[in-house]
């Protein structure tokens, strides 16, 4: 896999997420999870107006979220998101977070995910962006780790 090279001068933005994106975001995605989505699955999401991309000229991360319907409502969905390990800790995750959120302003009242019980750096993510522990799912992961469902009311 081809670095990316940090660039401390460029502009960083955040877009709609397109056919072109697929392959670096599909290398994040391998380099960030032990079981990673597939080429595509992303594939599946790019009419999705919440799977967005933060670039510099190269792909920096993304993020997906959406919406599903549940017999108590529409809630918003964090599917999934990363950012290359070269630019962990810039606040591009949180960027990406708040305007994947952002996408589901006004169709939802409530917005989950699922991490990692062992992934504190993204639990301290959405902790600081409102999101707040509702339950636990034992095994959700291949490797038996319990996730953690997090929810933010919107």
């Amino acid at each position: 896999m081809t670095a990316v090279v940090p660039q401390p001068d460029a502009q960083i933005r955040i877009r709609q997420a397109e056919r072109a994106d697929l392959l670096a975001v599909a290398r994040i995605e391998q380099s960030s999870f032990s079981q990673p989505w597939s080429f595509e699955i992303f594939e599946q999401f790019l009419t999705s107006p919440g799977f967005l991309v933060a670039e510099d000229g190269h792909i920096l991360g993304y993020v997906v979220a959406d919406t599903t319907t549940t017999h108590t409502g529409t809630v918003g969905h964090i599917k999934d998101i990363a950012v290359h390990e070269s630019y962990r800790g810039n606040g591009i995750g949180s960027a990406l977070l708040t305007r994947g959120l952002g996408v589901l302003d006004g169709s939802v009242d409530t917005v989950k995910l699922e991490v990692r019980e062992s992934n504190d750096t993204a639990l301290s993510l959405y902790h600081e962006h409102g999101f707040r522990y509702a339950r636990r799912i034992p095994g959700y992961y291949g490797d038996g780790e319990d996730a953690l469902v997090l929810v933010r009311e919107h």
